[in-house]
């Protein structure tokens, strides 16, 4: 993905290039037209942990690169990461200069990888049209899906449904994963970065995939594209990639360090915390209420970010079962029970926690859960095992109706 750049500039030249002619598009030929992929390493920033994919367009005869980016953004537009977060982006195609694209890559110290590809005179002009097409400031702009219509698939359309055949890719290793799956290949480094996408995704997300849906990330895109073949009509078959070279080789990258502490390792210490709270109370006969006030808060405001997910536009995140365990319902019902807490009275929350703490436990045979949420529901259990009396040190007097 790139952010927002002067294009405009640049695309108004290649307008005007195509403004003379219909046929010629003003001296323009097939000729004089060749294609690639260019597929972009990743850096340390969390927009670009999965790499990037955009198409070279070079005018042999101008001597001219157009670097075609339909990853376009603004990051300091109004409300961004909360309109990201609910599928409400809008991005963009842009249209780069060599020096303008190549500088920023190399700036981030991410190599530039093209695949030259192997087409006829006439998929390269129907490539032209479709790309002039997209460029029409109608069209420009397109509802952005990580999963489902990214920077990576819309080059990849862009090309394939431009062929005169089909496309046959040799057998991936990969295919069978989910998108959980192929996104944590290189979200491993930067645990705290992929525990955000865990816990957003929900069941759809651990789906097993086909080859041609994991495409959505640009490395899976360039090995398909390196094997691939086009099926010709007439039963001929072609290379679909004739050569590959390193346009940018990778320099160095400078990798901020994060919290030093592993989403796993910040459970493990809650758990441990939670058994010596317990075990307080076992030799006090007293209840810690204050432990469970942050434990309830916690999770409640957890489970507001994960009960608005239910009405964002991202298929693979309204259905997620983590909100069994990170819900709304310990914020709302605090008050009153740790109001009964402090007067040793038990109350109904306790039991209904029980049964969502199970349900939690069983919806991992389906979902895979984010890093150290198992951890965290079984120092939720403890906690709620104490109050609702399974384990009697604790003594709470029990409402009863005069």
């Amino acid at each position: 993905m790139k952010r927002r750049a002067w294009y405009i500039r640049l695309a108004v030249v290649l307008l005007i290039c195509i403004s003379g002619a219909r046929e010629s598009y003003a001296g323009l030929t097939a000729d004089s037209l060749e294609f690639s992929l260019l597929t972009c390493d990743p850096h340390s920033k969390i927009y670009s942990l999965y790499g990037h994919t955009a198409i070279k367009m070079y005018d042999k005869e101008k001597r001219m690169s157009f670097f075609i980016n339909y990853g376009v953004f603004d990051f300091a537009s109004k409300n961004f990461i909360l309109r990201f977060v609910f599928g409400l982006t809008d991005y963009e195609l842009g249209i780069f200069s060599e020096r303008d694209f190549m500088a920023e890559y190399q700036s981030r110290g991410s190599g530039v990888t093209e695949q030259k590809l192997n087409l006829t005179p006439q998929e390269k002009m129907r490539i032209f049209h479709a790309l002039m097409e997209n460029n029409r400031e109608e069209n420009r702009f397109y509802r952005y899906n990580y999963f489902y219509d990214n920077c990576t698939t819309r080059a990849r359309d862009l090309i394939v449904k431009n062929l005169d055949g089909a496309v046959v890719y040799p057998p991936s290793e990969r295919e069978g994963m989910s998108y959980r799956d192929a996104v944590h290949e290189y979200n491993e480094e930067h645990p705290w970065a992929r525990f955000g996408n865990d816990i957003l995704l929900g069941v759809k997300a651990d789906k097993r995939l086909t080859q041609a849906e994991l495409q959505f990330l640009p490395f899976n895109l360039h090995d398909d594209f390196a094997g691939a073949e086009v099926v010709n009509i007439d039963g001929s078959r072609r290379r679909l990639v004739s050569d590959t070279r390193q346009l940018l080789a990778p320099g160095m990258q400078f990798i901020e360090d994060g919290f030093p502490l592993r989403p796993r390792t910040c459970a493990l210490i809650l758990l441990a915390l939670t058994l010596v709270i317990s075990g307080i109370e076992l030799y006090s006969k007293k209840a810690v209420w204050a432990y469970d006030l942050l434990l309830m808060t916690a999770s409640g405001l957890a489970g507001i970010v994960l009960t608005a997910m239910i009405f964002s536009q991202h298929p693979t995140v309204s259905l997620n079962l983590q909100i069994l365990l990170l819900n709304p319902l310990p914020l709302l019902l605090a008050y009153p029970v740790i109001k009964r807490l402090r007067h040793h009275q038990s109350h109904w929350w306790w039991k209904v926690q029980l049964v969502l703490i199970a349900l939690f436990f069983a919806g991992s045979f389906i979902q895979s859960y984010a890093e150290g949420m198992l951890i965290l529901a079984c120092s939720l259990l403890i906690r709620c095992l104490g109050y609702y009396k399974i384990t009697p040190h604790i003594q709470l007097k029990k409402n009863r109706k005069k």
